[in-house]
């Protein structure tokens, strides 16, 4: 995917490209210190996927900037000192919003969400029938979004993309009022809980009637429901074609990364929805039994390095996962990396002395002593 970076300081290109280029599929096409020349490259190429704006700028601000590319493909993701502009912002709908200094892993949920999301439109504009079908690709993986090829939702209100979310989760079922009541607006007195269903559900509709959806959230029995026609829905999606690769004797290491990369992060993201919590564990569960499979399949087809990277990628997903620091520590010993090996295991052994007050298990103590032997023998 190609981005662009808009920010008056030249300094944070720098920064911006060498966090970028740890993040695989990702081409920076372009930097400006200023909106005019920003939109005059965005006017000549209509590949741009994600563009990086800070808000605060001479001349026209980032806030108007995404306000011009908000009918556009290109998905913004404000990088920005400012954290009272957050709210203003996502009334435009942007992606994300980071505050200065960024974090590594909190750029990559972000440029992973833009990369699942135009994954998704790929697949809709691809197909012919999608205009006739009314077929609409929906992300939840780190967020929760949906667009028709063409246009994007923006969500009214908060609570209207959580009850979207939630109908989502149990597509084309009646839902009862009282259980959404009691999920979405749990702690309020019926009265308000009932009011605020009501104006949620008017919101949703408003939302997604720029699409032709408003019809989509259907009334019944005292209930609602989400009806949609031939959707893409990411999640759904990875579950089926993770779970077809694991099922296989032999999946294709190629497929298979190509698999992993649709997962750009946890169910809804940062929203972390108390409903969704089996969910979401559900889900981060079948993409760490998927990465490790992988990982093995990529090691066997002699790309160690790959499988080291989306192994440490789970590690630090959960430091705690003993079976993904298993394969990580034998990966190193395969390598010949004694000192990336220790780092590993002793690393652990704080981190469980610290948090738990455990040793590491016998198994694991065995399988370090037994790699650290194996690598003196080969000196």
């Amino acid at each position: 995917m190609k981005v662009i970076l808009l920010d008056d300081e030249p300094a944070m290109h720098l920064i911006l490209r060498k966090m970028l280029a740890k993040v695989p599929g990702v081409q920076v096409a372009g930097a400006f210190t200023d909106t005019k020349s920003a939109s005059a490259f965005l006017r000549e190429n209509g590949d741009i996927g994600l563009a990086l704006v800070d808000i605060s700028m001479p001349g026209e601000s980032g806030m108007a900037f995404a306000a011009e590319v908000e009918a556009s493909a290109v998905q913004v993701v404000f990088v920005t000192s400012h954290k009272e502009f957050a709210l203003n912002a996502y009334e435009l709908s942007v992606l994300d919003y980071l505050v200065k200094p960024v974090a590594q892993d909190r750029l990559q949920r972000a440029v992973h969400r833009a990369m699942a999301n135009r994954r998704a439109l790929d697949l809709l504009q691809s197909d012919p029938l999608s205009t006739v079908s009314g077929s609409i690709a929906v992300t939840a993986f780190g967020d929760v979004s949906v667009s028709n090829g063409a246009v994007r939702v923006k969500w009214i209100s908060r609570k209207c993309a959580e009850l979207f979310a939630y109908l989502l989760m149990y597509r084309g079922k009646r839902i009862p009022r009282s259980r959404l009541v009691a999920d979405i607006f749990g702690g309020m007195d019926q009265a308000n809980a009932d009011s605020y269903l009501n104006t949620t559900v008017y919101q949703l509709r408003k939302s997604l009637e720029p699409l032709g959806m408003r019809d989509a959230v259907r009334s019944e029995n005292d209930g609602y429901a989400l009806e949609l026609q031939s959707p893409l829905v990411d999640c759904l999606a990875f579950e089926q074609q993770a779970v077809q690769w694991l099922s296989e004797e032999a999946g294709k290491a190629e497929q298979g990364l190509q698999i992993e990369r649709m997962y750009a992060g946890d169910l809804f993201g940062d929203k972390a929805y108390v409903w969704a919590v089996h969910e979401t564990a559900r889900y981060a569960d079948l993409y760490a039994a998927f990465v490790k499979r992988l990982a093995e399949a990529l090691d066997a087809a002699g790309d160690t390095t790959t499988a080291l990277r989306l192994l440490l990628k789970l590690n630090e997903r959960n430091p705690l996962d003993e079976s993904v620091l298993r394969l990580l520590m034998t990966l190193r010993g395969k390598t010949g990396d004694k000192k990336g090996l220790t780092a590993l295991y002793t690393d652990y052994v704080r981190l469980l002395s610290r948090e738990l007050g455990i040793r590491p298990s016998d198994e694991l103590i065995r399988l370090y002593d037994g790699l650290i032997a194996r690598m003196a023998q080969k000196k």
